[in-house]
C-alpha cells in the first residue's frame, strides 16, 4: 500500500461498518464488495481518496464515497470523519418523499 491507499478491509472496519476486521475480510472475499461499481473479491485491494464502496450492512445497503483513509480506528465520531454517505437516512428506511 502506498501512503495515498489502504486496504479495503482495513478502512471498512476503521470506518466502523464492521465490528471486527475478520468481518470485513469476510465480505470481500464473497464478492459483496464493490469499488466504483465493480466487485471486489480481495480483502487487500487498495482503496483511495474519492472511491465510492457499496456493500451490505445488516438490512441495509450502504454506498459512501471515501473522504479520508485514516491512522486508526478511533471513537465513532472520528470514523464518521473518513467517508460521505451518498444514500440519506430517509431512503434507507424506506422513506421517499
Amino acid at each position: 500500500m502506498t501512503p495515498e491507499s489502504i486496504r479495503l478491509d482495513k478502512w471498512l472496519w476503521q470506518a466502523r461498518f464492521f465490528k471486527t476486521r475478520a468481518l470485513a475480510s469476510k465480505l470481500c472475499a464473497a464478492g459483496r464488495v464493490r469499488i466504483d461499481g465493480e466487485r471486489v473479491t480481495k480483502a487487500h485491494a487498495a482503496i483511495r481518496l474519492g472511491h465510492v464502496l457499496t456493500f451490505p450492512q445488516v438490512r441495509d445497503i450502504r454506498v459512501v464515497r471515501v473522504v479520508a483513509l485514516g491512522a486508526r480506528r478511533g471513537p465513532a465520531a472520528e470514523a464518521r470523519t473518513l467517508y460521505e454517505d451518498l444514500v440519506a437516512d430517509d431512503a434507507r428506511a424506506g422513506k421517499h418523499p
